[in-house]
This record gives C-alpha cells, sequence and structure tokens, in this order.
C-alpha cells in the first residue's frame, strides 16, 4: 500500500497548482496524492494552463469557487487555501492519511481575509500547542532555524541557555542525526572570544546542557557563521543549526534554491512543503519549477514508510 499524502493547493492565483498537475504522473508512482480542493477550481486551474485535468486525480473536496486571477492577491483564494491546509491536517492528525504537502499560500492575502496566523507553521504550533521546527533544505544539508519571523533586532534577546537547550534536544529527538550537527554563532567570527559580542557564551552553554541531557555530544560550536556553508565544511556535517532566518536560509538558497524543501518538526503530524512562495509573477505561464514539491512529497514518503 503506498502511503496517501495530502496535498494543500496553496493558492491558486499562484503557481500552486501548475506545480501540482505537472507533478501528478511522478508522484502517484511512489503515493496516492489527495487533493484539497474542488473540482471546478482544479478544472478552471487546468483551463488556464492549456492542460488536461488528471483522470485519476483524487478530490477531498472544500468549499469556495471563484475565478482564478493570476498573480493577483485575492481573499477568496487566500479562504480556499487556509480551508484546503485545514482540513489536510485534521485528516492526518485522525489517521485517514499520511502526512501533509502543502503548496505555497500568500501571507499578505491571509491577513486580509482575516486569517490571523503568519503562515503554515504558525497555525500548525497553535492547533497542536508543541513549539514546531522549521528545517529547510535538502539531502546535501538541512538547516534548523531557531528563530523564524522576527525582527532581527529582538534575536539576541531570544538566546537563552533553557530556551536553546530545549530546542536543540527536540530537534535532536525529531531527526535521530547520524552525524554531529553545528551550532552557529550570533556575532561575526563567533564573537572572537567577546571582543565583538558575548552571546556565545549563553550558545556554548547551551549546547553543553543539551549534550549532557541527550547522553552524547551531538551538539558542537558556536561555530563562525561565515565558514559554515564552505565546500570543505559541508563534507562533515548533514545539519546546521542557525540562529535567525536569514543566517540559515540565505546561503541556504544560493547552494540550493530549487531542491530545498521545508519541514516542520515536532509535531504530531508530518509537515513538508515547497520551500519558495506562489511566484505571482508567473503563475500560469507554464514557468513553474516542480523539483521542491517533488522532493517534499518523497521526503514525506520516506519518512512515512520508514
Amino acid at each position: 500500500m503506498k502511503p496517501v499524502i495530502a496535498i494543500s493547493i496553496g493558492d491558486l492565483n499562484g503557481i500552486g497548482a501548475e506545480i501540482a498537475l505537472k507533478s501528478h504522473d511522478i508522484i502517484k508512482k511512489f503515493c496516492t496524492p489527495l487533493y484539497f480542493c474542488n473540482r471546478p477550481m482544479l478544472e478552471q486551474a487546468a483551463k488556464l494552463l492549456g492542460m488536461e485535468l488528471p483522470k485519476d486525480l483524487e478530490v477531498e473536496y472544500v468549499e469556495g469557487e471563484f475565478t482564478i486571477k493570476p498573480g493577483k492577491i485575492s481573499k477568496k483564494s487566500a479562504k480556499l487555501s487556509f480551508a484546503s491546509f485545514r482540513k489536510a491536517v485534521e485528516m492526518t492528525a485522525s489517521g485517514i492519511t499520511n502526512a501533509v504537502v502543502t503548496l505555497p499560500i500568500n501571507k499578505e492575502a491571509w491577513h486580509k481575509a482575516g486569517i490571523h496566523y503568519s503562515g503554515h507553521t504558525d497555525y500548525l504550533r497553535k492547533r497542536f500547542k508543541k513549539e514546531a521546527i522549521m528545517m529547510l533544505g535538502c539531502d546535501k544539508l538541512f538547516v534548523a532555524l531557531y528563530t523564524e519571523h522576527i525582527p532581527l533586532k529582538e534575536v539576541p534577546k531570544q538566546i537563552k541557555k533553557k530556551k536553546l537547550s530545549r530546542f536543540l534536544i527536540d530537534f535532536y529527538k525529531s531527526i535521530n542525526p547520524a552525524l554531529p550537527i553545528p551550532v552557529l554563532g550570533l556575532n561575526p567570527h563567533a564573537g572572537d572570544g567577546g571582543v565583538l559580542g558575548d552571546e556565545e557564551e549563553k550558545i556554548a552553554a547551551a549546547i553543553e546542557n543539551a549534550n549532557k541531557q541527550i547522553g552524547k555530544d551531538i551538539f558542537f560550536g558556536p561555530i563562525m557563521p561565515d565558514t559554515a556553508f564552505t565546500p570543505e565544511f559541508r563534507k562533515k556535517v548533514s545539519h546546521i543549526v542557525a540562529l535567525y532566518h536569514d543566517q540559515g536560509l540565505a546561503p541556504l538558497k544560493a547552494l540550493y534554491f530549487d531542491e530545498s524543501i521545508n519541514i516542520s518538526l515536532n509535531l504530531p503530524i508530518l509537515r513538508t512543503s515547497v520551500d519558495h512562495g506562489t511566484a505571482f509573477d508567473i503563475a500560469y505561464k507554464g514557468l513553474a519549477k516542480t523539483i521542491s514539491y517533488i522532493n517534499a512529497v518523497q521526503y514525506a514518503v520516506h519518512i512515512t514508510i520508514h
């Protein structure tokens, strides 16, 4: 039996429908995709793309019909994308589907539609009352983010021994790594022994505490951020812990933009996603790349069957 993967359709004014329809014949070879939308909307998307809707498409009905306007922010499209995601999560939580794979939503559209979540991960945290961990990357390298969508000036305030220790322990339990994991420093040169900042003292204390509780030396650092993504260093690691959003994602996307995926860890369900946005500028132009989505589905299937 192939695992059943719930596909949250994302914002239909973006590239999600194109990616899903282009990839259907590929992903159905290793899973049973269940698309959370409705046939009239998918037929409309297929027509705009000059495609035929696959006859074997399995669709879980989600209410909401409107005229697709490629590249436009729309409250109706936002509401459908949220309803699709919420229903996919509930069916996975109940065991009907094995994992959730999300196509991109538009956060501004969610806000304008009165959906009071900053994105998929924010909803998952509140739904399950768990500190979801955001990890992005591909089989060449994964990066976990200690802090995510907060102002840069707020990051140093979040560097606390107890909180960072808890994050590291939860991350370890979520992935059971085979290789030691570096934790980046906050400051240039990892603080240069306190000359460029003292946050590294707290990071080092959190690493020591986490390793002690785990019972082995899994985490090491703090590592100088400007050397952690060099070719030589990457040969020695499979995962990196970054302390803030752009510290981890700017180099990761420079290296592996097309193939990277987004994974939500430390939750009762598995959720993976593409690592890109709605790309309104190329919506329904036949230009959307599918590799991130296919990788996200493959990762979900791999974890599910292992």
